[in-house]
């Protein structure tokens, strides 16, 4: 009945329900004494010490054929193994009959019901490492039914965080997804919205009073009451600082970490959700956003991405390897944002944009590889995402996580020169490529990376004879022998100036 801070979701190891590996029927497995109901195994433990406490860390099935059992003042010493094993915190005790013992001791069956410990029978057939091994493949199999669930999950709640009103959405596909219901209590500790079948009043009021409990050091909580499992969750978006917070509470009828998995996906999308934000500004942004995207000229909504003096960082990503269930489920962009530093940030599939505003550094981002461009002024967004997706073409190419345009070249021989005549030069040198974009495309990322027909085919996406066939086309064209290490570096310095 007691609170309990929640763990983390879906661990490596699933614990798997005692009455599972007592329905395996090729174990043989048997409940001899101990209490009815159910319990989880996290582990299978086999020692022949008299002493088990040392070697345990709680949560075990422990194996024991009682090989170190005395012949006399038998019952004694299992009522001690007994009260050392339930002190260790064992889920069960599993006894093998043979080659010791013929059949379970009378007093250790007897201790255990005292004791409170379940006491399986382990039949002679069975080895004990027939046990472990059947203990691995039944966590596994939860594990991978839980992460289906969960991705499942994740996309519906995703789904339904898109939705014209989003929170109530997202707490009705939460009931639905969990069997129970859901209640999202305002800082005030009153029911604001509500989901699913409801519980009888007094789990109501006592989930309630758990929710009213949480703190910024209490993130979140649980208990059960009349058979339901109450968890409540603090949203980090509504005053996480101050003396109470929004919470999310469930009454659920059962718990396992999968569960546990979909309600953080919930916390996390409700507390984004939630979050308070100043509207307009959020509101402006979003409408320069929607503009841009239907073709609108960048220097039109500069105005409502801020008072017109405002810089911002152009990031362009791709994400490295498809990662593991969990690593790319749908909160990837809420990750992202709150690494970068700013709410405007979009994914499309492997693909990321962002805008970050200027004095925020940009970091690198596990899983990603970035490339961004100076800051650039809001009317030169254009020009700023360009460069950001020429950065990132480098960075794939050179395999790291992060590459910085640099928009001035740097202040070497080239600065010597006047920008305009170098432009003029380039258009004019450049025009057989005019209609070109690949040539050109392939050629500059083919000289960034020294020449490299892999590096170049990375970074490009297409495979190494395309590299050689743009590059060999581009060669002809401008009838330049990119064999020639001056020709390179002339045509280089001409590229940097479209």
């Amino acid at each position: 009945m007691g609170e309990i801070l929640l763990h983390e979701p879906l661990p490596p190891v699933v614990p798997v329900p005692l009455s599972t590996l007592l329905g395996l029927p090729d174990l043989g497995l048997r409940q001899v004494a101990g209490p009815a109901a159910d319990t989880l195994v996290h582990a299978v433990h086999t020692s022949e010490m008299a002493d088990p406490v040392p070697y345990l860390l709680g949560g075990e099935l422990l194996l024991s054929a009682g090989v170190a059992a005395p012949a006399r003042d038998a019952d004694a010493y299992w009522d001690r193994y007994a009260a050392r094993t339930v002190e260790a915190g064992a889920a069960a005790l599993g006894f093998g009959v043979a080659p010791v013992h013929t059949a379970v001791p009378p007093g250790l069956a007897a201790a255990c019901e005292r004791r409170g410990l379940r006491l399986v029978e382990v039949p002679e057939p069975t080895p004990f490492t027939a046990v472990a091994r059947a203990m691995g493949r039944t966590a596994a199999a939860l594990r991978h039914q839980g992460l289906h669930r969960l991705a499942e999950a994740q996309q519906a709640l995703t789904a339904a965080a898109a939705r014209p009103h989003p929170v109530p959405a997202v707490l009705s596909r939460l009931a639905s997804h969990l069997g129970g219901w859901t209640a999202l209590y305002a800082p005030d500790g009153t029911e604001a919205l509500t989901a699913g079948t409801a519980p009888p009043p007094a789990v109501r009021a006592s989930l309630a009073r758990l929710a009213g409990r949480l703190r910024p050091g209490l993130s979140s909580a649980a208990r059960t009451v009349d058979g339901l499992h109450l968890s409540a969750y603090g949203l980090g978006g509504s005053r996480p600082s101050g003396p109470a917070r929004a919470a999310l509470g469930l009454s659920v009828p059962r718990r396992d970490p999968a569960d546990t998995a979909i309600a953080g996906v919930a916390v996390v999308l409700l507390s984004l959700l939630t979050a308070d934000r100043p509207a307009a500004d959020a509101a402006g942004r979003t409408a320069a956003l929607v503009r841009l995207l239907l073709g609108e000229d960048a220097a039109g909504v500069a105005g409502l991405l801020g008072d017109g003096t405002g810089r911002w960082t152009v990031v362009h990503g791709r994400r490295r390897g498809r990662g593991t269930e969990e690593a790319a489920g749908p909160l990837a962009a809420g990750a992202l944002a709150a690494g970068l530093g700013t709410e405007l940030i979009g994914l499309d599939g492997d693909g990321l944009r962002a805008l970050v505003p200027e004095g925020t550094e940009v970091r690198a981002q596990q899983g990603w590889t970035l490339g961004t461009a100076g800051p650039v002024d809001a009317d030169r967004l254009v020009e700023g995402s360009a460069d950001a997706a020429r950065a990132l073409r480098r960075a794939l190419a050179e395999r790291v996580p992060l590459v910085r345009h640099r928009a001035d070249g740097g202040a070497g021989l080239a600065s010597l020169v006047d920008e305009e005549e170098a432009r003029a030069l380039a258009r004019s040198a450049l025009a057989p490529l005019e209609d070109r974009p690949e040539l050109v495309e392939t050629v500059r990322t083919w000289l960034s990376v020294h020449g490299s027909w892999d590096r170049s085919a990375t970074a490009l996406g297409v495979h190494r004879n395309t590299v050689r066939q743009r590059v060999a086309r581009a060669a002809a064209l401008l009838d330049a022998d990119l064999g020639d290490a001056d020709v390179r570096m002339e045509l280089w310095f001409l590229l940097k100036r479209v």
